[in-house]
């Protein structure tokens, strides 16, 4: 059994959604996640955002238009009046439901519940679709199996007990369908798993299911070797480690949720990425295969602020360390890199949110100094340290960048280095050059 996942530009279109009827493959067993419609994810957070500064009137206008767009595009998806009167009454039915929440107090859970519409409105339409070209297929809610636990992470073992049953009892179905994305938490209450989620859902499902494979459908064809947004002449990495595969996706490579490496790899269930607008394409096949010692590909992650704490307590002695990371264990703001030496400590954070905090309580360790605006640049491959000469090459691609901070030697699959974002581009298109071409 496959499990396959098509995220929101691969259903942002009826034409698109209507394609996904050729991408799957209606005579084999098959778990098709789905990701709300290109742009409902946006308009709903923007709704719940004026719900909960009181602009209801405002709230109630872009309700109104996306209401108005959902009804232009079964019109368009659907050609059998049967179904096109079914999905009308599912659009009316979400949208009144989603009109209540301008009537009464907001509060911070009802905007998980309001994003939870785009990817229940989805899998029904695609279900409805499904059913008007007579192809057997069923819908499964994930609020009936993706559940969060105590510590918000998601439970596994809660899903294999509470989705597998339901796939087994109708063993005449082949396709199955659900909701990326949204899920319970360990209060029943309606929660999701961030974003880009879909891609997490589809990995827990099919470690959970024990699956054949995993299948990423997006609008590119694999992972690149570089931003292509940033640099040109980039190409699609054929095979990736799940080890690589973490490593870029965490700093910046767009096309994976950073997490949804972990469940496939604990189970060791490959995932393919894989691109709906050239379904023939070959993309890029993860799994637990070592690649060829070499460098595979570079990624970049923006809005990195660093900080520097300078102490003489340091010199000397012990304890100190556990004493920062402390503090930012208790505003639950994760470190990217870390570098030290005898009376300081330099580290970086992605998120900001408890900053002044986090300063404020780091000042009675020592002299605190901090930058923003800054990129984290991650090389990733496959180089063990004691053999590979792949610091050279890059430092050398690098000696007319000012680099703020390197990581090196923490992994064998990852050297970083941290510049100002201005610097960016020009540090990607060196790397590319001295390194790809």
């Amino acid at each position: 059994m496959k499990v396959l996942k098509f995220g929101g530009t691969s259903l942002g279109t009826p034409a698109r959604m209507i394609m996904l009827n050729e991408l799957i493959n209606v005579d084999q067993k098959q778990i098709i996640v789905l990701s709300a419609v290109s742009g409902t994810t946006n308009s709903l957070l923007e709704i719940a955002g004026l719900l909960s500064t009181n602009k209801n009137e405002e709230a109630v206008n872009k309700l109104n238009n996306l209401e108005n767009y959902y009804h232009s595009f079964i019109h368009e998806l659907f050609s059998d009046p049967i179904y096109l009167k079914k999905a009308k009454l599912l659009i009316d039915e979400h949208f009144t439901y989603l009109r209540s929440f301008t009537i009464d107090l907001f509060t911070n859970n009802e905007e998980r519940i309001i994003l939870a519409q785009g990817e229940l409105i989805s899998t029904a339409l695609f279900h409805f679709y499904l059913q008007s070209k007579n192809i057997p297929s069923i819908l499964h809610s994930a609020l009936d199996f993706m559940k969060l636990d105590e510590n918000g992470e998601p439970d596994i073992e809660y899903l294999k007990l509470n989705f597998l049953p339901k796939i087994n009892e109708n063993p005449s179905v082949n396709i199955h369908i659900t909701q990326g994305f949204i899920c319970r938490n360990f209060f029943g209450q309606i929660d999701n798993l961030k974003r880009g989620g879909s891609d997490y859902t589809a990995s827990l499902i099919g470690a959970a299911i024990s699956a054949e494979e995993i299948q990423i459908w997006t609008d590119i064809d694999g992972m690149h070797n570089n931003d292509p947004r940033e640099v040109s002449g980039t190409s699609p990495v054929p095979f990736l480690t799940f080890d690589e595969a973490a490593e870029l996706a965490y700093f910046g490579a767009k096309i994976l949720h950073p997490q949804s490496v972990l469940p496939a790899q604990k189970y060791g269930i490959p995932v393919r990425l894989l691109n709906t607008m050239e379904p023939l394409a070959n993309g890029t096949l993860i799994s637990l295969v070592s690649a060829k010692d070499n460098i595979t590909a570079i990624a970049a992650k923006d809005n990195i602020t660093a900080i520097r704490i300078q102490s003489s307590r340091m010199l000397l002695a012990y304890g100190f360390l556990r004493r920062i990371f402390e503090i930012f264990e208790r505003y639950k703001t994760p470190i990217d890199m870390i570098s030290t030496s005898e009376v300081a400590v330099s580290i970086t954070i992605d998120d900001d949110t408890s900053l002044e905090k986090i300063k404020s309580e780091l000042l009675e360790l020592g002299q605190v100094v901090i930058d923003q605006q800054l990129s984290i640049i991650c090389v990733v491959g496959n180089f063990p340290v004691k053999e590979s000469g792949a610091a050279s090459e890059i430092f050398d691609a690098l000696k007319e960048i000012p680099i703020r901070m390197i990581s090196y030697g923490g992994s064998a699959n990852n050297i970083s280095v941290l510049v100002n974002s201005t610097d960016k581009k020009a540090a990607l298109n060196a790397l590319h050059k001295k390194l790809f071409l």
